[in-house]
């Protein structure tokens, strides 16, 4: 995966958004929320091995309704 965005619309209009960033070793993840035309909001940032990505990847699609999207920004 090179960048793979997961979204998840808000009641309020806005997305929950996590984005897998492929760094070589290991996969960045960005969790965050977004509601145009306001600045991005980062929640948490962090680093994890590959086959944890993937794990947690399957836990937000089949667990937590997350889908994937388009790059928001």
């Amino acid at each position: 995966m090179a960048n793979l965005w997961l979204l998840r619309p808000c009641r309020d209009g806005g997305t929950e958004y996590v984005c897998f960033r492929d760094k070589r070793k290991n996969v960045e993840m960005l969790e965050g929320y977004h509601l145009p035309p306001q600045m991005p909001l980062v929640k948490s940032r962090q680093l994890m091995a590959k086959p944890e990505a993937l794990r947690c990847r399957n836990h937000l699609e089949c667990s937590l309704g997350y889908r994937h999207g388009d790059p928001l920004f």
